[in-house]
């Protein structure tokens, strides 16, 4: 007898498998991939394979815990390791005790999300932001999406109190929170923006005053590309960790969510939220976190032994070196190529730069003709916005290719600019 239904499998080996944007074949320039290239990846597996070896014959010899279901919110070793690296890199404090382990910064918005949020709450989100996030964001869809201005130094803040004014209520079940301000606050994506220091003391105020949660994607915080004795951009959460102790009533509304996908493997799945104490509490109860232990508790250890090796610290370095090699060619060849009606400004890390077309411009329109005539393909800037707008912005990413793979596509991205405006003239 036939079946009536009809299984669908796509052969894959990896995310951006399956079809003519594969950045790996190079059919079409994608310029468009948010991941480590294959070189980079490359020196990852071999740090991997000196820890896990070091790790599992030192597991053998002590009960392999490694293998156990993990504790809720990470192995105290993982949290303390993953802390002292951090302290490290951002130039301040961070403690074993206000870290959660997650299998990666999108699992981290997820469990914000399922665990904090009142599931009729109200998720504010910056009119250009990560697509992705809103793709995960839409699948709550008891909760409304409200779109805030972007400037270039961070939110329009009084815009920001206006909203959360016009929809805020009380939260209820037992949810900390009633409404959630999802943003990047450094080295934003798309923008590759840095929240200005006035701004992220305007969003601490705001935060406490109405008590909404700011969720913040700190994936890109250590890829700064400056002087490398310099520390990055201080993360929103430090300001306001900062005043524990200080404030009376102090409850902490802020959480830097973090990755290791950009800074040493998207495959391992790993990640981090630095929280303050009440939702730490929150994850630590969470029904799913208890369920199966912390996320990727294995993973979390061979990272652990990366660190205690200096093998991660020094990868760090490494990545930090190429992806700054790669935004200074695609920012060359922009200066010179780009056309004059276009701009853009250089980002100061992170892996993303943001092209400004003429206002009539739809870039989605402009993407396509670039694939068929030109063999190049960014993303559109429709895609980063919950109502479509952006639409004469584009985005580029530096980080996967080498820096003369970039020089050759940025340049026929350039021509395929000049030749679509001269046909919208």
């Amino acid at each position: 007898m036939e079946c009536p239904v009809q299984r669908k499998e796509i052969p894959m080996n990896h995310l951006f498998d399956g079809g003519e944007l594969n950045v790996y074949d190079q059919k079409i320039a994608n310029l468009s991939a948010g991941a480590p290239g294959p070189d980079l990846l490359g020196e990852s597996s071999k740090l991997f394979l000196k820890a896990t070896e070091n790790r599992v014959k030192y597991e053998l010899e002590n009960n392999s815990f490694l293998f156990q279901y993990g504790p809720t919110v990470g192995t105290t070793e993982f949290r303390k390791s993953l802390a002292s690296f951090l302290s490290a890199g951002y130039g301040s404090e961070v403690n074993k005790s206000d870290l959660v382990q997650t299998s990666g910064a999108t699992n981290g918005l997820h469990l914000i999300l399922s665990t904090l949020v009142d599931l009729a709450g109200v998720i504010f989100v910056d009119e250009y932001t990560y697509m992705i996030a809103l793709e995960t964001i839409s699948q709550f869809n008891t909760m409304k999406v409200v779109p805030v201005p972007l400037n270039e130094d961070g939110p329009n803040i009084l815009a920001l109190e206006s909203l959360i004014d016009q929809h805020r209520f009380a939260a209820k079940n037992g949810k900390l929170f009633w409404g959630v301000y999802y943003t990047i606050p450094t080295f934003h994506n798309p923008t590759g923006i840095v929240f200005s220091e006035e701004k992220c003391q305007q969003l601490i105020k705001l935060a406490r005053k109405t008590d909404i949660l700011i969720a913040c994607d700190d994936v890109y915080n250590l890829l700064h590309y400056g002087d490398p004795e310099s520390p990055p951009p201080k993360r929103l959460f430090a300001y306001d960790i900062a005043d524990l102790g200080q404030v009376e009533g102090w409850l902490g509304n802020i959480i830097s969510n973090g990755s290791f996908s950009k800074i040493l493997s998207p495959g391992i799945r790993l990640g981090w939220m630095e929280c303050p104490p009440r939702c730490v509490e929150a994850f630590r109860n969470s029904g799913v976190l208890k369920s199966g232990g912390a996320a990727n508790n294995y993973t979390g250890g061979i990272v652990s032994t990366l660190i205690h090796m200096g093998l991660l610290q020094k990868q760090l370095a490494h990545y930090s070196a190429r992806y700054s090699e790669r935004l200074q060619a695609m920012a060359e060849t922009l200066e010179t190529h780009l056309p004059k009606e276009c701009s853009f400004n250089k980002p100061k890390g992170g892996y993303f730069v943001w092209i400004r077309f003429p206002a009539h411009i739809d870039c989605a329109d402009f993407n396509r003709y670039s694939m068929e005539k030109h063999h190049v393909a960014a993303i559109s800037g429709n895609r980063f916005s919950i109502s479509g707008e952006a639409r004469n912005f584009i985005r580029l990413t530096f980080a996967f290719h080498s820096p003369d793979y970039l020089r050759r596509s940025v340049a026929t991205f350039c021509k395929a600019a000049h030749d679509y405006l001269a046909m919208e003239a």
